[in-house]
């Protein structure tokens, strides 16, 4: 599972080199929805609490030694790619450098679970709003996915939730959720693709590109990334500069589900760019040993940084904003030309 990571600050400077900165017998209490008798669910909940604890046996394994092949029997799609460049990131520092890996788990027993019903030969997934450690409070949402092939439950998307409110998930007479179709959704007021439009601007412009017709309520999550935008286009001051742009997206699978209010709880993810620039000639950027194992301490003029989001928003039918309720992104890549390139060899 990879750590948050939002934006990326490295030192600039004009000489020397430094540094920057007990599951119950009823289903909990939703609204309840019409039972679907021709649906099947995806798996039971005695199935999804085991599928939960056993991400969290093997992840502790295949963090220990980072191993990526033990890693993509739990882990798939863009959570896979933040925890392999994790692991990447620690291979570039040194021993000393590197913290003792502290084992945790997931307390399956008090997930919340959202499990849809499922048509024959449609994708199998669930969600699950999880506590990241034991006896506490859910703090992050999260999409598993079996695997067509292996047929093994592998967790996809984990984001981090911004207040303590879960969304109210429509569960029917047993306990079931209602899968929703979050692309082209006449039932939506706000689909997948504008979803992703309205983080990237968040990141982008601070919220402020989407003009009256806001893709996004007002919410903690919302003003965390836009946060982020403020805090990161500003660093360097007159010495340089720090925008975020789109990126190509290759994670476009969409999970969503009904809820109380006709509306659905959407899970996406994106991907974007963070670009540092000098400002002029002497300048540079210096990188920091987070960056060691992409940028190898060699000082750049520019770097472009990817990052890997996973989201999950409230949708509301018809007409409204979208509310932002979780996100988490995590650095996957880092470029750029260096400060002082070498001479090309005489002829």
């Amino acid at each position: 599972m990879a750590l948050a990571v939002t934006a990326v600050c490295v030192a600039l400077t004009s000489t020397a080199c430094t540094s920057g900165s007990s599951e119950a017998k009823k289903p909990a209490a939703h609204a309840s929805a019409d039972e679907q008798p021709e649906l099947s669910p995806a798996l039971t909940r005695q199935e999804a609490r085991a599928a939960i604890e056993r991400y969290a046996r093997v992840n502790n394994k295949a963090n220990t030694g980072r191993d990526r092949a033990l890693l993509a029997t739990i882990e798939d799609g863009p959570l896979y790619a933040m925890s392999a460049a994790e692991y990447q990131q620690t291979d570039g520092l040194t021993r000393s450098e590197r913290k003792p890996y502290q084992p945790w788990s997931y307390d399956a027993q008090r997930a919340e679970l959202y499990i849809p019903r499922i048509s024959s030969g449609q994708p199998r997934w669930f969600a699950a709003a999880l506590a990241s450690s034991k006896n506490q409070i859910p703090d992050q949402l999260a999409v598993f996915a079996q695997q067509p092939h292996q047929q093994r439950w592998a967790l996809v998307s984990v984001a981090d939730l911004y207040g303590r409110n879960l969304p109210k998930v429509v569960l029917d007479a047993g306990g079931y959720a209602t899968t929703v179709a979050a692309n082209r959704s006449k039932s939506l007021a706000v689909g997948a693709d504008r979803l992703r439009r309205g983080v990237l601007d968040n990141f982008a412009t601070g919220g402020r590109g989407s003009g009256k017709k806001k893709i996004f309520a007002a919410s903690r999550a919302s003003s965390q990334q836009v946060k982020v935008h403020n805090e990161t286009v500003s660093q360097y001051g007159s010495q340089g500069s720090s925008i975020f742009t789109g990126a190509p997206n290759r994670y476009r699978d969409t999970y969503a589900l009904k809820t109380i209010d006709g509306g659905a709880l959407v899970f996406f993810s994106h991907t974007h760019h963070q670009t540092d620039t000098v400002a002029r000639p002497g300048l540079r950027l210096d990188p920091g040993k987070e960056d060691r194992a992409w940028l190898h301490d060699i000082p750049r003029t520019r770097i472009r940084y990817t990052f890997v989001c996973n989201n999950a928003a409230t949708v509301p039918a018809k007409t409204g904003p979208a509310t932002l309720l979780a996100y988490t992104c995590a650095r996957t890549h880092a470029s750029g030309p260096p400060a002082n390139p070498a001479p090309p060899p005489r002829a």
